[in-house]
C-alpha cells in the first residue's frame, strides 16, 4: 500500500491520473482539504488584520467580519484629499509697495466628487443671463463696448488675477467684489478659466434691452456688451453676480455672510416668534426709491424707522446691529434705488417677509415663490397691503409660521457661502466658454491677491471682514452640479404661477378692505 502511494505521489501534481487518484480516495482527499484550509487561513491571517465574508440578507450583500488576527491593526481607509492650508504672507513693513503676490499659484485642487449634489434651483438662471451671447460668442469688440460703463476690468490668466481700475466705486464695493473673486480662486484653484470681464458697481442696471431692439432708421449692434453687475431687470442684459456684502460691508458694520448668519441665528434665540411684536417692521435709509412712500404709512400695525447712517457711525453702530432686529413677527423688504442687499438678512430673520414687489433681482431671489417664501405686497398699495398682511398673519398663525419657516429655510439651505462660490464658479466657467478672443493683460493692469489687498490694511472693520472671509484652503468637496436649463414652457408656467398667486392675495386684500368700508358705514 505504501509503495503504491509513493509511486503515485511522485507523479506531476497537475496530471490527470493524480487528480483522479485523489478523488477516488476520500480519506486522503479530506486530509488534504483540512491541511490546505488551515494553511490558507495561516497565510491569510499573516497578511490581513481581518477578513470579510459575504452573506445574502434582505436582497443585499452584507459584509460581516469573522476573523481578526491583530486588534491593533488599522483598517485601510479610502484616500481622502487633504488640502494644504494657505497663509497670508504679509510683510512686517506696512508700506503697500512691499506687498507682492506669491510667485507660484496654489496647485489645482482635487476635491472629492463623492455624493455629488445638484445646485439649488436659482443656478438655472445662469443660462438665461448668458443667453444673449450663446449664438455669437463674446469678441473683443463686443466686450470693449461696455468699457465706458465699468468701474474695473478683471482679468484671470493662468490662475492669476489682474485688475485695471477705471473709476472708484461707492465706498468699498469694488474692493470687496475683487476680494471675493480672489477668494474663489483659492476655493477652487485651477478651475476658473482664463477670461476678461467688465464690472459695474452702481445700483441700477446699465445695458437695457430697449437699446438693442431693431428700430427703423437706427443701426443696432448685436450682441449687447456683457457687463457684470449686482442686480438685474427683466428689461436689461446685465449679468448678475453676488454682491460685495457677502464678504463684508465695513462702512455700516455688516460682517461677512457666515459671521452675519451666525449672529442672526443667535439673535433669534432671544425671542420666540409667538412672543414677538405682532406688527410689521422696517428700518433703513428712507430717502431713496419706494421707501419714501412707505414712510407715509401711519398705522399702529406698521413700525417704521429711518436710519441715519452718519449718526449711527458716530455712536459706534450701537442701534443698527441686524441680529438685534428680529423682534417682530413681520419684516418688510422694500427696494432702494434698485435692489437692496438687505433682502437676505430680512429673509433669514424667522419673520414672515412682506416683500414689496421688486423691479430688480439679485442672483438668488428669482426662484422665490409668493406665499411659500414670502407675502407679496403691491408697490402702489404698500400701506394697506402691509396692514392686511399683519391682520391675516395674526389670525392665521400656523400658515404665517409656515411662510417664514420656508423663507428662512431657503436662505439657510440654499445660500450657504459654498453655494455663493459655486454660483460664481459656474457663472465664470460658462462665461469663459463664450469668449472667442485672446485673453490679454492690458498695460497698466495690476496683479491682485490677498497680500496686495489685505496686507496694507492695518486693523479696523475692513481688515476684520477680510480676515473673516479669507479662504484658508481649497474646498475638499467639489462644486455642486448644474441643474438643467429651463424649458421655455417650464419657465412660462413658473412665472404664471407666481402671478396667479399674487392676484389671489390681491383679491383677499381687496375683499378685506371692502368689508372694512361696509363696517365703517354702519
Amino acid at each position: 500500500m505504501s509503495s503504491h502511494v509513493v509511486d503515485h505521489q511522485r507523479q506531476p501534481t497537475n496530471s490527470i491520473s493524480s487528480l483522479s487518484y485523489k478523488l477516488t480516495k476520500p480519506w486522503i482527499n479530506t486530509s488534504i482539504f483540512i491541511f490546505v484550509f488551515f494553511f490558507f487561513i495561516i497565510l491569510l491571517g499573516a497578511s490581513l488584520s481581518w477578513m470579510d465574508m459575504f452573506s445574502i440578507g434582505g436582497g443585499r450583500i452584507k459584509v460581516t467580519p469573522i476573523f481578526t488576527r491583530n486588534t491593533n491593526a488599522t483598517i485601510p481607509k479610502k484616500k481622502i484629499y487633504t488640502p494644504v492650508n494657505f497663509t497670508l504672507q504679509c510683510s512686517l513693513d506696512q508700506n503697500i509697495a512691499t506687498h507682492v503676490c506669491p510667485a507660484s499659484n496654489p496647485d489645482k485642487s482635487q476635491p472629492s466628487k463623492d455624493d455629488p449634489e445638484t445646485c439649488p434651483d436659482y443656478f438655472r438662471w445662469i443660462y438665461k443671463d448668458l443667453e444673449a451671447w450663446r449664438g455669437t460668442g463674446i469678441t473683443r469688440e463686443t466686450l470693449e463696448r461696455a468699457s465706458d460703463k465699468a468701474h474695473f476690468r478683471l482679468i484671470i490668466k493662468g490662475g492669476r488675477v489682474y485688475v485695471q481700475q477705471y473709476k472708484k466705486s461707492f465706498q468699498t464695493r469694488d474692493v470687496f467684489t475683487i476680494w471675493g473673486i480672489v477668494q474663489l480662486l483659492r476655493m477652487y484653484p485651477g478651475q476658473v478659466p482664463d477670461l476678461e470681464l467688465l464690472f459695474m458697481c452702481d445700483d441700477l442696471p446699465e445695458i437695457w434691452r430697449r437699446d438693442y431692439r431693431p428700430r427703423p432708421g437706427v443701426n443696432v449692434t448685436w450682441p449687447p456688451p456683457p457687463l457684470f453687475h449686482y442686480c438685474g431687470h427683466s428689461g436689461a442684459f446685465d449679468i448678475v453676480f453676488p454682491d460685495w456684502s457677502f464678504w463684508g460691508w465695513p462702512e455700516i458694520n455688516i460682517k461677512e455672510w457666515n459671521k452675519m448668519l451666525e449672529a442672526i441665528s443667535e439673535g433669534l434665540k432671544k425671542v420666540k416668534w409667538e412672543e414677538r411684536e405682532p406688527y410689521a417692521y422696517w428700518k433703513g435709509n428712507a430717502r431713496v426709491g419706494k421707501r419714501r412712500d412707505l414712510m407715509n404709512c401711519h398705522d399702529p400695525m406698521v413700525h417704521l424707522y429711518s436710519q441715519d447712517w452718519w449718526k449711527e457711525g458716530s455712536i459706534g453702530y450701537k442701534t443698527s446691529n441686524l441680529e438685534d432686529q428680529c423682534t417682530h413677527r413681520y419684516k418688510i423688504y422694500v427696494e432702494g434705488r434698485a435692489w437692496s442687499v438687505s433682502e437676505k438678512y430680512i429673509l433669514a430673520c424667522d419673520s414672515m417677509t412682506l416683500l414689496v414687489k421688486p423691479f430688480y433681482f439679485d442672483f438668488f431671489t428669482r426662484s422665490l415663490v409668493p406665499m411659500e417664501h414670502y407675502w407679496p405686497i403691491r408697490p402702489r398699495e404698500k400701506c394697506s397691503d402691509i396692514v392686511f398682511a399683519v391682520h391675516w398673519g395674526n389670525n392665521n398663525t400656523k400658515r404665517a409660521k409656515a411662510i417664514w419657516r420656508n423663507g428662512s429655510g431657503y436662505i439657510r439651505k440654499n445660500l450657504k457661502m459654498k453655494y455663493v462660490y459655486d454660483y460664481m464658479l459656474h457663472l465664470l466657467q460658462s462665461y469663459g466658454k463664450l469668449m472667442t478672443m485672446n485673453v490679454e493683460v492690458p498695460q497698466g493692469a495690476k496683479e491682485v491677491c490677498p497680500e496686495t489687498i489685505a496686507c496694507p490694511i492695518n486693523g479696523g472693520r475692513m481688515r476684520h471682514s477680510m480676515d473673516d472671509s479669507l479662504v484658508m484652503s481649497p474646498s475638499v468637496k467639489a462644486a455642486c452640479e448644474m441643474p438643467p436649463p429651463f424649458e421655455e414652457d417650464e419657465l412660462k408656467r413658473f412665472l404664471e404661477k407666481k402671478e396667479s398667486i399674487e392676484k389671489e392675495v390681491e383679491k383677499w386684500t381687496n375683499e378685506y378692505w371692502e368689508e372694512q368700508k361696509k363696517i365703517l358705514k354702519h
